[in-house]
């Protein structure tokens, strides 16, 4: 049987939280809302359709919920070409697949935009999920669940995630996760939401890809 490695793409294999905060930031403002960036930021990693209720309260995602999500694509989508992919990502991915764990990257993004980062981090043709494969995103387990249906691993599986929100949707899945600090989260916050592992960067967890623990 195969192991599974289910990787988190925004801010674990491409460098794109600060502009999705920066973005939110600006879909706010767009109605003279104003919620703070690092607020903003302590939320990236959470799909859009609990993000507004979470950082501006349900009245908000009551009134705006959908005119936000709108205006946040349209402010995050000019900055798709400033998105770079986080050193050693494609690095990563090329020796779990050669050393023959089945991958699967498991996102919250639009389509489009998970489409366009498999092609910065050579990995077109891998199975991958977007928002529009569930109902709920992470913190929901839902998205991993998905994933591990996209591959046919049948073995173990552990989580790569960058996020508070990547470790409690791992754990409501009955998965362990391991942690990237590039998202911009604390190794000790992201140990607190079950993290067996932090790394500093993604060619530090690549020379431990066969020391991972699985579940």
């Amino acid at each position: 049987m195969t192991n599974t490695l289910v990787l988190d793409v925004d801010g674990t294999l491409v460098d794109t939280n600060y502009h999705h905060a920066v973005a939110w930031f600006r879909a706010f403002r767009r109605f003279d809302i104003t919620v703070p960036t690092w607020r903003l930021h302590r939320a990236i990693g959470m799909g859009g359709d609990k993000l507004v209720a979470a950082v501006a309260g349900d009245h908000v995602e009551r009134e705006r919920g959908d005119d936000l999500r709108q205006a946040w694509e349209a402010a995050f989508e000019p900055m798709l070409a400033e998105i770079r992919p986080l050193e050693g990502a494609h690095r990563l991915v090329a020796a779990a697949l050669e050393q023959d764990f089945a991958v699967v990257l498991a996102s919250s993004g639009k389509r489009h935009h998970v489409d366009h980062y498999l092609k910065l981090i050579d990995a077109v043709g891998l199975p991958s999920t977007s928002s529009d494969d569930v109902e709920e995103t992470k913190p929901a387990p839902d998205l991993v669940e998905v994933a591990l249906r996209k591959v046919d691993g049948g073995g173990r599986a552990v989580v790569i995630g960058d996020s508070v929100w990547d470790c409690d949707a791992a754990r409501r899945a009955g998965l362990p996760v391991v942690c990237l600090r590039t998202g911009g989260f604390g190794e000790a916050e992201l140990r607190e939401h079950g993290a067996s592992a932090v790394y500093e960067e993604l060619d530090r967890l690549r020379a431990d890809l066969t020391d991972l623990p699985m579940a």
